[in-house]
Formats: C-alpha cells, structure tokens, sequence
C-alpha cells in the first residue's frame, strides 16, 4: 500500500544504519519493545504473528492507536494503517542491505482533523517525527 501523497501531511525520510538488515528488521518488528527505544511510545502490543492482517495496538504522545499490518515482507518491507482519534495513517518501512550496514527508508502520510490542526502548530512535525524515529531505530541497532 502506497502512501497517500494528497494527505494533508505526507514525508519520506531515509538514514543509513551501520548494523545487518537482520538485526534492524528485528528492532523495527519487536512491536513490544518499542517503548524501551522510542521514549513517545509507552505501550505497544502485537495481537498475533507478524503477517499481513495481524493488528496491533500502541500508545503514542498520549494517542491510542490501533493499527494493521499491511505489508510484511522479511526482512525487506513492512507497513502498517493505523488510526487514531482525528488521525488517520499509513507508515511503510523499507530495509535495504548495504554491504556490512542497511539504508532504511520510511514514509508516512497522515490525514483527519488531528493532523490539519498539528499542520497549524508545525508544518514540518511530520517531517521531524520520521526523523527522530530513524535516528532512535539506528541508534538502538547499532547498539546490539
């Protein structure tokens, strides 16, 4: 499923990470463990296998989110939908192997009353947020 680029926000952020795609694919996907990496998620839980279909549900800045896996292709793609109160998303993530290390490439669009009314405060939250997350994702890989 392909971003919605006539969201009223939509951004494509990509970071090199000097770790094996395995072992960013298993960062990305241990859907329970985001809080421990990603300080605005407090909870997250996923309600089966990791398969397209499969929801799940998470905590974000104070957001409930329920989300549903769309695309799971290991360890190379996975996306999800996810909807919120105002808010609605889809977040695709690409893993792609660079000799020893992995470029990892993701994109978001956002649409509903929610996310016109961030767009006010900040036109590029979006934007930040992807950034942010890529900067966590590489930062608890590199790690291990």
């Amino acid at each position: 499923m392909e971003i919605n680029k006539s969201a009223p926000a939509f951004a494509r952020r990509e970071m090199l990470i000097h770790a094996p795609v395995e072992v960013v694919w298993q960062v990305l996907t241990d859907f329970g463990n985001w809080p421990d990496w990603q300080p605005d998620i407090t909870f997250a839980k996923l309600d089966g296998d990791l398969r397209e279909g499969t929801t799940f549900h998470w905590k974000a800045q104070g957001l409930n989110i329920t989300s549903r896996l769309h695309t799971v292709q290991p360890p190379l793609r996975i996306g999800w939908t996810g909807t919120a109160t105002g808010m609605t998303a889809i977040h695709n993530w690409s893993i792609e192997a660079r000799g020893n290390d992995t470029l990892v490439t993701t994109a978001e669009s956002l649409s509903g009353w929610l996310t016109r009314l961030m767009l006010l405060f900040d036109k590029h939250f979006l934007e930040k947020s992807l950034e942010a997350s890529l900067l966590r994702l590489k930062k608890q890989a590199e790690s291990r």
